[in-house]
């Protein structure tokens, strides 16, 4: 009896150590919050076990995985990171690891960029990274990261595949372009359009694009588009032959709802095969705009229904943001 209840001790130990390292090499590739990485489960283990080996496991998941030499986080992120992973082992008095410091030193005489990749796993075992800008805002755009709205669209694309199987996408303000990549990665879509309006996020995407391997010319056929959504005709929106479209994060400013309401109108209007599938995820930041945005849909005769239903949590953002998805018909 004692041997079979060490052996469930050391199971059910090994089950918590792989996912202690799954959620530290999750939030490390992505960029995370340090704030919001498990160092007090971390250092509960360290104070049990009076081992270093954990570390050295988190180290080989993180700043020594070949993701890492490939597509390397900050060097400002990498920095701080292994600063506080060895304040951590300082705290319950462990020898210290030469690993860290030499990986340490390592970042510290680096060159800091205004780039950096920031990849996500996903549950096929896939991975997406792409290559941000470090600044939340940068030549006059919101455009060069990814933000909350498309993670969490992400996810619910994820729960809901049937959605976009065999189907030709439109995303709109695709921005670096991790929804529709994880998209076009996880649910066999027959054709994603990518699109935007600024130069500089396009070049960005068009590149994160070709860093992911899709091609018009693979499965699923890919294309990346320049999309003013002031100028464009019914015309060109029936030529694209879409069955559905997707928007996230696109209702952050009152200026530009007003031509995305029209640009909503002229979609569900000019299509040659029905109107398609519309799906807009928003992290509600001003409730006054995101009600503006409502009106203006109601007014322009687009009616809408807010999808509720928990998703399965794959990514790592804050989930205490206010973000809501509506599907759009007339």
């Amino acid at each position: 009896m004692e041997h079979l209840a060490h052996y469930r001790a050391s199971v059910e130990h090994r089950a918590f150590r792989t996912e202690l390292l799954r959620n530290f090499q999750v939030s490390f590739f992505a960029m995370s919050r340090l704030a919001s990485f498990p160092w007090t489960l971390l250092e509960e283990d360290l104070q049990t076990n009076k081992s270093s080996e954990l570390i050295l496991d988190i180290l080989k998941q993180t700043c020594f995985h070949a993701l890492c030499r490939k597509f390397p986080p900050s060097v400002n992120y990498r920095k701080r990171f292994l600063t506080e992973l060895i304040r951590r082992q300082e705290t319950v008095d462990h020898a210290p690891l030469d690993e860290l410091y030499d990986a340490l030193a390592d970042v510290v005489g680096a060159e800091e960029k205004s780039e950096c990749y920031k990849s996500y796993l996903l549950p096929c075992g896939d991975t997406v990274s792409l290559l941000e800008n470090v600044a939340l805002i940068s030549e006059g755009t919101t455009g060069l990261v990814t933000w909350e709205a498309a993670l969490y669209l992400a996810e619910w694309a994820l729960d809901h595949q049937q959605v976009f199987t065999g189907r030709t996408i439109l995303e709109l303000g695709s921005g670096v372009g991790f929804t529709g990549i994880t998209i076009c990665r996880s649910c066999s879509p027959k054709k994603f359009i990518f699109s935007d309006c600024h130069t500089t996020v396009l070049e960005k995407l068009r590149d994160n694009v070709q860093l992911n391997g899709l091609t018009e010319k693979m499965s699923p056929a890919v294309s990346v588009e320049e999309l003013d959504w002031m100028t464009v005709t019914k015309e060109q929106i029936k030529e694209m032959e879409v069955n559905t479209v997707i928007a996230a994060d696109v209702v952050y400013h009152p200026d530009i709802v007003e031509s995305l309401v029209k640009l909503l109108s002229k979609i569900l209007s000019g299509s040659a095969e029905g109107a398609p599938k519309i799906l807009i995820c928003s992290t509600i930041r001003n409730s006054e705009t995101y009600s503006g945005f409502k009106q203006q849909l109601e007014a322009a005769g687009i009616s809408h229904h807010v999808i509720t239903g928990p998703v399965r949590k794959v990514f790592p953002y804050n989930r205490d943001s206010f973000i809501e998805m509506i599907t759009l018909y007339k």
